[in-house]
Formats: structure tokens, sequence, C-alpha cells
């Protein structure tokens, strides 16, 4: 029995990791904020992107999302720090708990959730609900808009760059014996939009 207490306790696991990820604009002074919240907050690494929210491009996140393993949890100061939208949000939370990873916000909405427990799970179908109301509101305004689009005899894509009095002068200009070049730079368009115009070309 004294020789079973003297021996080494083996680790059941592998060390777990707090990971901390930051998406910061050129303020340097919030940069530091959250870095610093994060480190408090006991985070062995911090993954920092430098772009505005509305820029697709993290590849730090991406980075983090690639350094985190089951058992780990990813930190983040807040969740507008993390996410572009809801449906972004759920997406990504979703990813975390199919690897089994966990999920902390520090500070602002949702903060301290938990997903492992029921309240946080209850948390989190919320918003997951909130994100589909919000996926469903872009694809009806998708819908309407090509709906509107086709009434008026557009068939979506951007708004046509050539009007009905460029048309007009498209035709005197070729009754004369212009160039398609000549008429497309006297109007100021392409010479491809003349040639969607096929009467004027």
């Amino acid at each position: 029995m004294a020789h079973d207490l003297l021996q080494p306790v083996r680790a059941s696991r592998v060390a777990l990791h707090l990971i901390g990820y930051s998406r910061v604009s050129t303020d340097e002074q919030e940069a530091q904020l959250q870095v610093d919240a994060l480190n408090v907050a006991g985070c062995s690494r911090v993954f920092i992107d430098k772009a505005s929210g509305k820029n697709a491009e993290r590849p730090e996140l991406m980075a983090a999302m690639d350094y985190l393993r089951s058992g780990d949890s990813l930190c983040v100061w807040k969740l507008d720090r993390f996410a572009r939208s809801l449906i972004d949000l759920v997406t990504l939370v979703d990813e975390l708990s199919r690897r089994g990873i966990g999920f902390k916000v520090l500070t602002g909405a949702l903060a301290n959730i938990d997903p492992a427990t029921a309240d946080g799970r209850l948390m989190l179908q919320v918003v997951g609900a909130m994100a589909e109301f919000e996926r469903s509101l872009i694809k009806e305004r998708a819908k309407a808009g090509l709906q509107a689009a086709k009434a008026q005899g557009r068939t979506g894509g951007r708004p046509t760059v050539i009007t009905d009095d460029k048309l007009t002068v498209a035709r005197a200009r070729k009754a004369k014996g212009e160039s398609v070049s000549a008429i497309a730079k006297a109007i100021g368009v392409s010479r491809a939009t003349l040639y969607r115009h096929p009467e004027e070309a």
C-alpha cells in the first residue's frame, strides 16, 4: 500500500487551454484593452485580427480555430469582436461545440455563458432562433428585391448605366457613322454596355 502511495500520479488528460481571440481596428488603445482582459482571464495565447467588422477576412480567427483542440475553450472580450452577425455567431459556436471546444465571453451580451450547462444551451438556442429569423428576413428582402426588379423590367444585378437619353445620343452618333468605341467614350459607358444594346452597337 505504501508502495502505491509513492507512485507518481498519472494525469488523466492533457492540460486544457483557454485561447483568446480579439478583433480590433487601428485603435491601439482598444487593442490593449482587449488583450489585457483576455490575459487576466487566463488565456495562454491570444490571436488578434486588425480589421473592421465589415471585412470578411479574419485570418487570425481561422488560425485560432485551427489551433484549438477538444477540451480547450475560446475566449472573446465581446460578441461583436467575435462574430459579424447572429448567423455568423451561431455557425462558429456550433463548430466549436461539435469539436468539443468551450466558448467564453468576458463582457456584454452572453457574458460568462457556458454552453456546457443547461442555461447556456438555452441561451444559445434563443440566439440560434434569432439567427434563423435574421436569415429568413435576408431571404425575404432578396426575394422582394428581385420581384421588384423584375416588375420594372430588370432581372437583377447592378442597375443599368445607360439611360434613355444616352441611348438617344448613341443612336444619333451611330447615324453619323461614329465607331462603337467613340460613341461609348462620348456617353461615358463601356463598349460592352453598348453591345448589350445591339441596335446602338
